[in-house]
C-alpha cells in the first residue's frame, strides 16, 4: 500500500489533493484512488490512477476516462483484490483512441502514458490485480428465475456487485480502445476476476476495440445481457478466452483469440440457467490455439449462431486426450443443435497433417467446417482493427502471420 492522501473525486482532480507516485512520490501525474466514485468524475489524459482497492462507480454517476490514461491496480487477493466496478445505474465513458488507448494494468507495471508494451512485465504474467467489471439492468437467465444475483469475483457483502433486471436497452456507457492486462486476482478458492466482466449489460452500452492480456481467469465473460461487442482480442487467457453464460443475447463481431500456455478453452459457451432463453452471435473470428488449449466447448443447452470462424494451431485431439477439439457437451446441447437454436456456419480450420475435420469438429459440427491450408482462409477476423498503435498483441507480432 502506498502512503498518500486519499483522493475523493468530484468532477476532476482537486488542485488541493496531493498526488502520489508509487515510483516517485510527489510527482503530480500519479494519483491514488481508494474511495468509491459517488459523483461525476473525470480521469485526465497524461495521468496514472492507482486503484487502492475495490473501487465502484455507484448508481447515478459517470466516470469519464480520457484517452491515454493508465489505470493501475494495487497487488492483492481475497478481499483485498483491486478492481474497477461499474455498478447498475452507473456509467463509464472510457473512450481511448487508436493512437492513445486507455490501459488497465497492475501497479507492478512500469508502463507510462504513451507506451503500448510493458517495459518490465512479460505478456503472460497474470493475477496481479482484479479487472474491469460492468454491471447492468438487462435480462439474464438465472437459476431459480430470480431477477438479480451477485457477480462472480466480488464478495457477497458488497451489494454493488449485483446485476440483472428487465431493461434490455440499459446503458452502462461507452468503452473504446482499452487494453486490460495482468489481472484475474483470486478472491477465493477457484473464484477469480475476469479481465472484462459484463453482467446483464444492456444494448445501449457501446463496447468496441477491447484487448485483454494475461488474465488469470477468463479474458471476457458475458453473464446474460444484450450488449454487443466489436473488435475484441484476447491473448494468454489463464482459463477461457471468451466465456458466455446465462442467455447473453448480443453479438461479438470481429475478434481474435491467441491462446496461451494456460488457456483452457478458446471458447466456452454455456446455456441458460433459468427459463429465459436467448442466443447470441459470434462472427468473424480468428482463434489461434496451441498444444494445450481446446477450441470450444458448448455446454448446458448452449444457444446461438457461430459463423465465419477460422481455427488454427490446435493440437490433434486424438493424441492429447481431447484437447484441440470443438465439442457439444450433454444432452441439452445436443438437443439445441438438433433443433437449430445452436447453429454453425462457415467454419474453416488449418489442422495438423493427417488430422481430419471429423476428429476435431464433434457431434456433427464437421458438416459446417472446411479444411484450408495455412493462410488460405476466407473467413475470420479483420486484423486491421488491431493496430500496433493501441494493441500490445499486435505490437508484439503475435498476429502478424494472420491474413
Amino acid at each position: 500500500m502506498f502512503a498518500a492522501i486519499v483522493i475523493g473525486f468530484t468532477s476532476c482532480i482537486d488542485g488541493n489533493d496531493k498526488p502520489v507516485d508509487p515510483v516517485d512520490p510527489g510527482a503530480d501525474n500519479v494519483l491514488l484512488v481508494n474511495t468509491n466514485i459517488t459523483s461525476n468524475t473525470t480521469w485526465e489524459t497524461g495521468k496514472t490512477y492507482v486503484l487502492g482497492g475495490r473501487i465502484t462507480v455507484t448508481s447515478g454517476n459517470t466516470l469519464t476516462i480520457q484517452p491515454g490514461v493508465i489505470v493501475k491496480g494495487e497487488v492483492g487477493s481475497g478481499s483485498n483484490a483491486t478492481a474497477l466496478i461499474i455498478a447498475r445505474g452507473g456509467k463509464i465513458d472510457a473512450q481511448g483512441t487508436a493512437t492513445s488507448p486507455i490501459i488497465f494494468t497492475t501497479v507492478a507495471d512500469e508502463i507510462m502514458p504513451g507506451q503500448i508494451a510493458s517495459p518490465n512485465l512479460d505478456p503472460d504474467l497474470s493475477g496481479l490485480w482484479g479487472g474491469l467489471i460492468v454491471l447492468g439492468n438487462a435480462k439474464a437467465s438465472l437459476a431459480g428465475d430470480v431477477t438479480e444475483v451477485q457477480i462472480e469475483g466480488i464478495p457477497p457483502s458488497d451489494t454493488n456487485g449485483l446485476y440483472g433486471g428487465s431493461n434490455d436497452e440499459d446503458n452502462s456507457g461507452t468503452i473504446k480502445y482499452i487494453s486490460i492486462r495482468h489481472g484475474g486476482a483470486n478472491i477465493g478458492e477457484g473464484n477469480e476476476i475476469n479481465g472484462l466482466t459484463l453482467g446483464a449489460v444492456g444494448s445501449g452500452t457501446v463496447i468496441e476495440n477491447v484487448e485483454v492480456i494475461a488474465n488469470q481467469d477468463d479474458g471476457i465473460e458475458w453473464f446474460g445481457g444484450s450488449v454487443s461487442v466489436k473488435n475484441a482480442i484476447v491473448w494468454n487467457a489463464g482459463d477461457d478466452a471468451l466465456d458466455t453464460d446465462q442467455a447473453w443475447s448480443g453479438t461479438l463481431d470481429n475478434f481474435i483469440v491467441v491462446s496461451g500456455a494456460e488457456t483452457d478453452h478458446a471458447l466456452e459457451i454455456d446455456g441458460p440457467e433459468g427459463s429465459f432463453n436467448a442466443g447470441h452471435t459470434l462472427k468473424n473470428g480468428t482463434i489461434i490455439g496451441n498444444a494445450v488449449a481446446e477450441m470450444a466447448d458448448f455446454r448446458d443447452g448452449a444457444r446461438g449462431t457461430f459463423e465465419n470462424l477460422y481455427f488454427t494451431g490446435f493440437a490433434d485431439p486424438a493424441t492429447t486426450e481431447g484437447r484441440g477439439d470443438l465439442s457439444l457437451s450433454g444432452d441439452k446441447t445436443l438437443a439445441t443443435f438438433a433443433e437449430g437454436t445452436l447453429k454453425f456456419m462457415n467454419l474453416e480450420a488449418t489442422l495438423a497433417d493427417g488430422v481430419t475435420l471429423a476428429t476435431v469438429f464433434k457431434n456433427g459440427t464437421a458438416a459446417s467446417a472446411t479444411l484450408v491450408a495455412a493462410g488460405a482462409n476466407t473467413v475470420g477476423a479483420n486484423k486491421a482493427a488491431f493496430a500496433n498503435t493501441w494493441s500490445w498483441t499486435a505490437a508484439s507480432g503475435s498476429i502478424s502471420d494472420l491474413k
